[in-house]
This record gives C-alpha cells, sequence and structure tokens, in this order.
C-alpha cells in the first residue's frame, strides 16, 4: 500500500508545454515559390513558336498601347487627382468604361489571352468593394479590365511612371504614399468614404493578400477592404493550363522570363468568377479581421484550396534569411499566427532569425541538429539538453528550423528568465554564498551537473564575466541570461530532472522495502500453517 501511494503521488515526466494545435505547421509550407520544371519539348516548342508569334505580337500591343495613352490623356485632362476629387462623370465616365475597357481587352488579346467569365458581377449599391485572390501575377490586372475598370489602390509613385501612369490615372485609384506618415490611416478613410458613396464612386477592386503566391493556398487577407463593414464580392481567378507560365512569386522564373514564355504560347486560359456578394455580420463590422477570414474561407471552398497565415512580412523575411546565407524558406514563420500568439513584432522575429542564422548558417538547408544545438550553447549533450532540445524540436524530426526556435525562445525560455529562477540558479553556483561565483565555483558545478570540460566552462566563464575581474556577479549573471534565454530553461529543466530522478528513488526504495516485509509476511504465514 505505501508502494502504491508513493507511485500515485510521484509525478510523472512530461513536457513542459503541450502541443498546441494552432501552432502546428501550415498546409501548405512555401506559398511564395514556384518551380516549373521545362521540360525539353516544351523549350523547343517556346523556342519555334517565339521566332513567330513574339515579334507579331509585340507589333499588335504597341499598336494597342499608341492608341490607348492619347485616349487616356484626353479622358484625365485637367481632372485633379487629389485634393477635392469627384467620381468621373458624363463622357469622362464614358471614355473610362468603354472606350479604355475596350482598349484593355484588345490588349490581353493579343497577349493570347483567352478569358472565360463566370458568375455575375454585382453593381456598386449592392458592393461596393470586389476582393480578388488568389494573387499571383502581374497578368491579374485582367480582372480589372473585366470588371469594368473599377477604382484600385495604387502607390502615388506609380502616377509619374511613363505611359502606364496615364493608364493608372483613369481608374481614379485610393492613393498610397510611402512619405506621409498619416497614408495607412488616409487610405481607410478614403476607402470607407468611397464605399459608402451610395453607388457614387466606381467598386474598388482590392488584392486583399497583399503580395503574389503560386495560388497552392490563400495566405491571410489585410483588413483594409473589410473596415467599412459594406458588402464585398469576392472574386476568385484561374490559370487552368498545361504549363504554367503566369505565376510570378518571390522564388521562380523573372517577369522578363515569364512576359516571353506567356507570348511564346498560342493561348493563356484565364477564368475569373464572380462569387455571390458576402455581407458582414454585426460583428464582423465591429471586427474586421473575422470579416477578412469570412470571405477567405468562402473563396478557399470555391477554389478548393487551404488557408494558412502568411503574409508579405514573410517574404521580407525570407529576404532577410536570404542575406543571412540561410536558404530563404527558413524565414517563413506564418508571421501573422505567430505574432498574434507570441506577442511579437517583426523587428523581434528578424532578431530571432538573426540568432538562428548564427547557429544554423553552417548547416545544410538551415535546420538544427543536437550536435550544433549542444556546439552553439558550448554544451555536451547530457539529458537535460536532450530534453530542451526535444521541447524545441515540436514535429519530432530530429532537427530545429526557424520556426520552432522562434517558438521554444519565446514560449520556453524567456518565461524561465525569471529573477526567482535566477536567483535560485545563482545561489547553486555561489556554494560559499559571499554573492559572487568565481571559476573554482563555476566549473566544479557545470562539470558535475552537465558535463562540460574544463576548456568550455573557461570560455563561458569569460562570456559572463564582462568586467574580467575573476569572478561573476549577480548581475552579470543576469544580463547573460536574458540575452541568452536557453540557459536559464536549460538550468530549470536540470532541476526538474534531478527532482524527478529523486522521486524516482524514493519510489524504488519504498517499492524495495514493500517487498522485502511482504516476503517476510508470507515466510511467516507458511511456517504457521505448517505448525497448525
Amino acid at each position: 500500500h505505501t508502494a502504491t501511494r508513493a507511485r500515485r503521488m510521484t509525478p510523472r515526466r512530461v513536457f513542459a508545454l503541450p502541443r498546441q494545435q494552432s501552432l502546428f505547421l501550415p498546409a501548405v509550407l512555401n506559398p511564395f515559390v514556384q518551380e516549373v520544371k521545362l521540360a525539353k519539348a516544351d523549350i523547343i516548342k517556346c523556342v519555334f513558336r517565339g521566332i513567330f508569334l513574339v515579334p507579331i505580337r509585340a507589333i499588335f500591343l504597341t499598336l494597342v498601347l499608341m492608341v490607348t495613352w492619347p485616349v487616356a490623356v484626353i479622358t484625365t485632362f485637367l481632372h485633379p487627382l487629389k485634393g477635392a476629387m469627384a467620381p468621373m462623370t458624363g463622357w469622362r465616365r464614358f471614355m473610362c468604361r468603354r472606350v479604355m475597357a475596350f482598349l484593355g481587352r484588345s490588349y490581353y488579346f493579343f497577349m493570347g489571352f483567352r478569358v472565360v467569365v463566370k458568375g455575375q458581377q454585382v453593381s456598386s449599391t449592392e458592393a461596393p468593394i470586389l476582393v480578388v485572390a488568389p494573387h499571383s501575377t502581374f497578368f491579374d490586372g485582367i480582372v480589372c479590365i473585366v470588371a469594368g475598370l473599377p477604382s484600385t489602390v495604387s502607390r502615388t509613385e506609380n502616377l509619374a511612371t511613363p505611359i502606364f501612369g496615364r493608364f493608372v490615372r483613369c481608374l481614379q485609384p485610393v492613393l498610397v504614399s510611402r512619405q506621409d506618415p498619416d497614408s495607412r490611416k488616409n487610405t481607410i478613410m478614403e476607402i470607407d468614404s468611397r464605399a459608402k458613396s451610395g453607388g457614387r464612386w466606381p467598386q474598388i477592386l482590392v488584392f486583399p493578400e497583399g503580395t503574389c503566391t503560386n495560388r497552392s493556398c490563400l495566405i491571410t487577407f489585410k483588413q483594409g477592404a473589410f473596415i467599412p463593414g459594406v458588402p464585398v464580392q469576392p472574386v476568385v481567378m484561374r490559370y487552368p493550363n498545361r504549363l504554367d507560365t503566369v505565376t510570378w512569386t518571390w522564388q521562380g522564373f523573372s517577369s522578363r522570363t515569364l512576359l516571353l514564355l506567356t507570348l511564346s504560347q498560342l493561348y493563356t486560359n484565364v477564368e475569373i468568377e464572380f462569387l455571390p456578394p458576402v455581407t458582414p455580420t454585426e460583428e464582423e463590422k465591429k471586427r474586421p479581421v473575422l470579416f477578412a477570414r469570412t470571405v477567405r474561407n468562402v473563396m478557399a471552398q470555391a477554389l478548393g484550396v487551404p488557408v494558412t497565415d502568411h503574409t508579405y512580412e514573410d517574404c521580407r523575411l525570407m529576404i532577410s534569411a536570404g542575406e543571412l546565407t540561410l536558404p530563404m524558406e527558413a524565414g517563413l514563420v506564418e508571421f501573422t499566427k505567430i505574432s498574434q500568439k507570441l506577442d511579437l513584432k517583426w523587428d523581434n522575429v528578424k532578431k530571432e532569425l538573426e540568432g538562428f542564422a548564427a547557429v544554423a548558417c553552417s548547416c545544410k538547408g538551415g535546420r538544427i541538429n543536437i550536435q550544433e544545438f549542444a556546439s552553439f550553447l558550448k554544451l555536451p549533450i547530457s539529458p537535460a539538453l536532450q530534453e530542451l532540445f526535444a521541447l524545441f524540436d515540436r514535429d519530432g524530426d530530429g532537427t530545429i528550423d526557424f520556426r520552432e526556435y522562434v517558438i521554444g525562445v519565446t514560449i520556453l525560455c524567456r518565461p524561465a528568465n525569471t529573477e526567482e529562477v535566477l536567483r535560485t540558479a545563482f545561489q547553486l553556483f555561489d556554494t560559499d554564498e559571499d554573492q559572487r561565483i568565481t571559476h573554482e565555483e563555476f566549473s566544479s558545478m557545470l562539470r558535475s551537473a552537465l558535463g562540460v570540460c574544463d576548456l568550455n566552462v573557461s570560455k563561458l566563464f569569460k562570456e559572463i564575466d564582462t568586467d574580467s575581474s575573476e569572478f561573476i556577479t549577480f548581475s552579470e549573471f543576469q544580463a547573460f541570461a536574458l540575452n541568452h534565454p536557453e540557459y536559464a530553461k536549460l538550468f530549470t529543466t536540470y532541476l526538474e530532472l534531478q527532482r524527478y530522478q529523486a522521486l524516482q528513488g524514493v519510489e524504488s526504495e519504498l517499492s524495495s522495502t514493500n517487498h522485502v516485509s511482504s516476503e517476510d509476511n508470507q515466510e511467516e504465514s507458511i511456517s504457521d500453517k505448517k505448525d497448525d
């Protein structure tokens, strides 16, 4: 009975953090890469067709541009772009919605695009905003032509672009300026004003993903189109072609290569489907992020693709990873989800990426194994370090990627850096209780606890002893722990293991004692029976 009670009282060894379903890997790991492998037959066909098709199409496209530019100049002549703007009316509206739209269709026709339109576009009074996804290429501008040249959101710098700038003016875009610190607020106010104009303004067309993907999923929608709280009409795009020559992502063919490949095809299919408008609930009007998710789920269901929480910030992290000599995909963490759940800003994640690169840049594939993890911490592989590594390694594949590293450092290590924990750790090293740790005390503890050799102890001691005083004060100890949170978690893991092993020892001893006493009782019982 005593052994049974001890067994019940002894806690089982479990991970310090349960695996959260919401932090598992996304359905699509990298939506920003497009790896098109052209077969030799495809290359030969593109070359031979391109010799004839590219020059002919270039001539027709030039002719269309020569007509379109003066039409755009006449349409926007003396029409204000900023200040007290008003929607185009009368002959200007006719030139924009009819003539310019016809020229736009001609332009894409001579590029070889065959457009199939499904569904029905509603009026601006029914749905003031059109949201288009997935955004995967610069050819997606064709949806503006099909939708009758609605207004778009555009950077102010685009207006100064030769020729193209005049076309943008015809759309009367909502302008975004990088120089204006209030640009985001002003943009949202302008979208809200136009969306609630009662049909005076044309519809506003928005690509809510904010960057190009490979159409394998729908990434996080930005909230700008959903803040007004008005009905929106989802528009989905497909490119059902045997050879994908249009997808333009962060990793893949350049824009020039894609243009030449597309012009070398006999035709390029594109499907544009207008889904029924989605009206927000009262809760979604108050919380645009919920409205954005609802619309994204509707569009994902129509497309038959999953959703992920990647954003443009993931692309920025990809670029940073490349600059740090890591594989670009190492920077993908589903930034929206990670930042919200772990309360991290982009700069924090970028800093963690730099720390990860310090460990992983020598590894192939940008992943850390336990040997590299131990080398980075200047520690041998011990039970405590193995358990810490297992806590980081969320998918159990024996390596740590950047996503797992960020989650581990934020959830596991930083909370262990409390002053109480650090005081306990300091006291464990400070055996003579003189409020400072000597080299001998430091090395003795690390040798017995983690099996660290003298050479590594000396290196670690010098790193912590910043003033080279030959002893470590609590302030130095605390400063080092704050900059290297992995050590704090390693220490708490070691203490948990020590406590667990001690309790196991007690249980084993009690079990052994109980076993001996039960044997004695059994012998006494047998002798009694013999006597009887």
